[in-house]
């Protein structure tokens, strides 16, 4: 989240909160920005949706590690909660094959969308996707790279 983006203020409330769930209203989150969100924030979902680019709003929650969980347009209330990833370590030998809720919680501390993932490792966007919807797993030594892009960007993993 860039310093002076008209969404920085509630990136920086977010990613100092220390909590794992924070419910905001419209007009707290008008008063942290310090000017009216747009009308469609008032209006529509959709606004609220945690698309990881292209979006400098969700950038603010996203970045800080927050999806938007609870949308109440009705209360004018938006709750932001850290995603839980919730996975079972698998081994073939001394290598962690690696599953969905992995590749997810590995994207998500990378802050990466599917497309970018897949340019790092080389592999298309449908790759990911169809990994993260159990479609098929990835094959030992693809595990063994998702391994090494793990270790490189942080992701402790075997936690």
């Amino acid at each position: 989240m860039k310093v002076g983006s008209k969404y920085h203020p509630l990136y920086l409330v977010l990613s100092t909160s220390g909590q794992e769930e924070i419910s905001l209203s419209l007009k707290e989150i008008e008063t942290l920005l310090g000017h009216p969100l747009p009308l469609s924030a008032y209006q529509n979902k959709g606004w609220w949706s945690n698309r990881a680019t292209q979006v400098s709003q969700a950038s603010a929650w996203m970045d800080a590690g927050y999806h938007v969980t609870h949308i109440d347009l009705n209360h004018q209330r938006i709750t932001f909660r850290k995603p839980v990833f919730n996975y079972e370590i698998r081994r073939a030998g001394d290598t962690v094959l690696w599953n969905a809720e992995m590749i997810r919680a590995l994207r998500h501390h990378m802050n990466a969308s599917q497309g970018e993932l897949a340019e790092e490792l080389g592999v298309r966007q449908q790759t990911i996707s169809e990994w993260e919807k159990e479609i098929y797993t990835p094959k030992k030594a693809m595990s063994k790279l998702l391994g090494f892009v793990a270790e490189r960007a942080g992701f402790k993993y075997e936690t």
